[in-house]
C-alpha cells in the first residue's frame, strides 16, 4: 500500500503513535478490495485506516482501551469504517479473515503500563507471537496469511523456533541505527 500522510491521526500519550515500524508495515503489502482484514494491536489505527482506504473489510482491536477509543476517533475523522474491539489477541474476535496483521510488541524488555504494552515483548521479545500463530488457525480463511513486524533485537533462536515449519517470507526490511526491522508474511 502507499502511505497517505494526509490522513488525520490524533494521538494519545498512552497509545503507540505511528512510527517507523508502522510506516514500514503499511508499505510492505497490498490489500484487495473486499479482503477481510484483522489487525491486532491497532494502536492509533494508522494501519487499519490504510487497509480500509484500500478496500479492505477491517476488524481491528487492541488490549489498551485508550487505543480502541483513539482508533475509533481516527477512523471517524477520516470517514473510514472498521469494526473496533478491545481484545487480547483473539478474545472478542469473531469471524475468519484473509489477512491477520500485528505490529507486535517485539522489544526484549519487561515493562508495564498502557503504552509499554505496545513494545514490551518480554525477555525474548516474542511477546504474544506464539499465541497469535496458534490462535490464527481458528481465525484465518483457507489460503490466509499473517503479516507481522519482527526486530533483530528479538531472541533469534526463539523466533526461528516459533516459525519452524511455517512458510514465512520477508516482505521488506528497514535498518535503523540500533536494530533491523523485518515485515514477515506467514502463509497458513
Amino acid at each position: 500500500m502507499k502511505y497517505d500522510p494526509e490522513l488525520i491521526v490524533e494521538r494519545n500519550e498512552d497509545v503507540y503513535p505511528p512510527s517507523d515500524d508502522s510506516l514500514l508495515l503499511i508499505r510492505s503489502f497490498d490489500v484487495r478490495s473486499g479482503e477481510r482484514i484483522l489487525e491486532i494491536g491497532c494502536g492509533s489505527g494508522i494501519v487499519s485506516m490504510h487497509c480500509a482506504m484500500n478496500g479492505g473489510i477491517v476488524t481491528c482491536g487492541d488490549k489498551n482501551e485508550k487505543a480502541v477509543a483513539l482508533t475509533k476517533r481516527n477512523l471517524s475523522l477520516n470517514s473510514l469504517r472498521a469494526t473496533v474491539v478491545e481484545t487480547d489477541i483473539y478474545s472478542n474476535i469473531e469471524g475468519r479473515f484473509d489477512t491477520i496483521i500485528f505490529n507486535l510488541p517485539y522489544l526484549p524488555v519487561e515493562e508495564e503500563g498502557d503504552l509499554a504494552l505496545s513494545w514490551s515483548g518480554g525477555k525474548d521479545g516474542l511477546g504474544p507471537l506464539p499465541g497469535l500463530i496458534s490462535g490464527a488457525y481458528d481465525h484465518i480463511l483457507p489460503g490466509g496469511r499473517l503479516i507481522i513486524v519482527t526486530s533483530s533485537l528479538m531472541d533469534g533462536n526463539a523466533l526461528r523456533s516459533v516459525l519452524e515449519g511455517l512458510d514465512a517470507r520477508v516482505l521488506s526490511e528497514l535498518s535503523l541505527f540500533f536494530e533491523r526491522l523485518s515485515v514477515l508474511e506467514i502463509s497458513l
